[in-house]
């Protein structure tokens, strides 16, 4: 009998800016959940490296990232309440918006195009202006196509990241 094909297959954007513990920081928090993407019913088929950014919003801890690419038989809710799980088992708290948190998981792209309902957007709404998400995404999946744009994760990072020209201002008298 062959092997059973999993029907869903979905980019995942990790981030951490809070440790947990003292031997739980945000790189082993990273690494931890990662871990916890390849246990069934999830399979982790490839992860980035860990990368530092500089956070957005108020928050001055700086926080690991990273990308992975998850197989599943879960359709997207219950892929994201299985994802909320993950982030609660490392004592992730929702409340306030940009706080720091320890552990933050979000759904970037989908195999199955777009998603939308009162709690899911897929592809995630911001992920395009985010270096963060795209550089470790590159790393994992550059020819995965946004469904909204048809651009793939490649060029996108390179419409994000491309030399920006300079204002160079009045010309002096």
């Amino acid at each position: 009998m062959g092997k059973h094909r999993l029907n869903h297959v979905y980019a995942v954007a990790l981030g951490s800016n809070r440790a947990r513990s003292r031997t739980l920081g945000p790189n082993a928090l990273v690494r931890a959940a990662l871990d916890m993407l390849g246990q069934p019913p999830l399979r982790l088929r490839a992860c980035s490296r860990i990368i530092s950014s500089a956070p957005l919003g108020p928050s001055r801890r700086r926080y690991a990232n990273a990308a992975a690419i998850v197989a599943s038989d879960l359709p997207p809710p219950q892929f994201l309440a299985r994802l909320q799980a993950i982030e609660a088992h490392f004592g992730r708290q929702r409340g306030q918006r940009w706080a720091a948190r320890t552990l933050d998981l979000d759904i970037i792209l989908w195999s199955g195009g777009i998603w939308a309902d009162e709690a899911l957007q897929i592809p995630h709404i911001a992920f395009r202006g985010r270096d963060f998400v795209l550089g470790p995404l590159r790393e994992v999946a550059p020819e995965w196509r946004d469904p909204v744009t048809n651009m793939n994760v490649r060029a996108l990072f390179m419409r994000l990241n491309k030399p920006k020209p300079v204002d160079r201002g009045p010309a002096p008298d």
